[in-house]
């Protein structure tokens, strides 16, 4: 996301980065660069201009420009503001002492609210332990119902719906007293869209705001319209008064126009943004970890916290045990990879580690990769994959067969991992191997 954004904005910083001394001209200069790097990005032209004059006006401050290192200082107020753009601190959701807390979901058709629904009910129940209903309160757009129900059965969400035929009102407002009293932590109401932003969308929110009370109304955006998407949220704040913003699609958005320019034109933050297409790629919105990204600095704490996400104490302590006694095997790697592969998109993964992102640039990391490498290790047999060392030619031949690979993906797989054990060896012994060795894998 923010390919685009991110390599502008380094460019432009780069200059500023390196100089030992800085002048006026120099922060004009590089601030001419910036504005440009934003507008490309489709961000609001008063956003911008504000952005730039606050950058401007604290870069030439004398604590900057008279620091040891003032090309540093700046890049660091350029992420302080790029953190304030889109929110500061952010917020996190409403949490009702009094369950159930009512969420209520709004955004035009083709959003991508439907689904934002199903994924804000899988991130509440898997990583905040909460127990969530979902409401089918989008009557007319076609299949809507139908998709929610098929949608809430992949995430293990119970799903409220009394079909098309009556009024959503009366749907939310039932349903609501349902979730209540089956002991639901939270109820989710998918509302219906429009094509547009008309009265009759915004009369019925009201209605169901009324009758339902939520705690939270959330606008659902698509970040790939950039500044239309800004448009909507700011259409529905003059006539909708809602409390924050999913960000739909935001791993299809180079530019980042909606997510840099929607929180200072609405004055609502962001609260989750959406990632990938599978359920599971979904996150809180952090403004500082954002800008990071956006500036090539890495994202490490949302990193470990994937990373946490897809292994328990017990597991950690006994990956450890396996290192330091030199007990991993193929199997433990397969486990890896598995994990690794759960965190989500690997070009995703490798852009949260610091100065990766401007070294990948628009590479894209080949993903079947990992595919043949979990063919070739399903491939052989326990006890192979235990001691590497019983694999001759002839069941590496086997072995090459039963994966639709060949011996010789076979042979780099078996030396990478020998490689990766004498490293593991290494670090058993308090022993850091030099770069020297870790490239000819010694």
């Amino acid at each position: 996301m923010f390919e685009a954004l991110s390599e502008r904005l380094e460019a432009a910083l780069d200059d500023v980065r390196s100089r030992g001394k800085l002048t006026e001209d120099d922060v004009n200069k590089a601030m001419r660069q910036v504005r440009l790097a934003l507008l490309e990005a489709d961000v609001n032209f008063q956003v911008v201009k504000r952005f730039t004059a606050d950058v401007k006006e604290r870069a030439l401050g004398a604590d900057v420009l008279q620091s040891l290192n003032p090309g540093q200082q700046v890049v660091k107020i350029v992420g302080d503001e790029l953190t304030e753009l889109m929110g500061g601190a952010g917020r996190d959701l409403v949490i009702s002492p009094r369950a159930p807390t009512v969420i209520l979901m709004a955004g035009l058709q083709g959003s991508g609210k439907t689904t934002a629904t199903a994924k804000l009910a899988r991130h509440l129940q898997e990583e905040e332990g909460k127990s969530v209903a979902l409401v089918a309160a989008d009557v007319y757009r076609p299949a809507a119902v139908d998709q929610l129900v098929k949608l809430g059965s992949q995430v293990g969400a119970d799903v409220y719906e009394q079909g098309t035929d009556r009024d959503p009102v009366d749907i939310a407002e039932w349903a609501v007293n349902r979730a209540k009293s089956e002991g639901k932590d939270v109820v989710i109401i998918d509302t219906s869209g429009r094509l547009h932003v008309d009265q009759a969308l915004m009369d019925e929110l009201a209605k169901i705001r009324k009758r339902t009370k939520p705690h939270d109304v959330l606008l659902v955006v698509d970040a790939m319209t950039g500044q239309d998407a800004v448009n909507v949220a700011e259409q529905f704040a003059e006539v909708a008064n809602f409390d924050g913003v999913v960000l739909s699609k935001l791993d299809g958005d180079a530019r980042g126009g909606a997510a840099l320019s929607v929180k200072a034109v609405t004055g609502k933050p962001i609260l989750y943004a959406s990632t990938g297409e599978k359920l599971e790629q979904f996150e809180r919105f952090h403004p500082d970890r954002m800008a990071q990204r956006i500036l090539g600095m890495g994202d490490v704490r949302t990193l470990i916290e994937k990373a946490e996400q897809q292994m328990d104490e017990r597991q950690a302590e006994e990956l450890e045990r396996k290192i330091r006694k030199q007990q991993f095997g193929l199997d433990d790697f397969l486990d890896q990879l598995h994990q690794l592969r759960r965190m989500g998109p690997l070009t995703s993964i490798m852009k949260m580690i610091p100065g990766m992102g401007s070294q990948l640039g628009n590479l894209k990391v080949d993903e079947r990769e990992l595919d043949r490498i979990a063919a070739i290790i399903t491939s052989m047999t326990p006890e192979e994959r235990a001691n590497p060392a019983l694999l001759n030619g002839s069941r590496r031949k086997r072995i090459a067969q039963g994966s639709g690979t060949n011996v010789s993906a076979v042979n780099q797989l078996v030396k990478q991992f020998g490689q990766m054990q004498k490293v593991m060896r290494q670090l058993s012994q308090g022993k850091m191997p030099s770069l020297q060795q870790l490239a000819r894998g010694r």
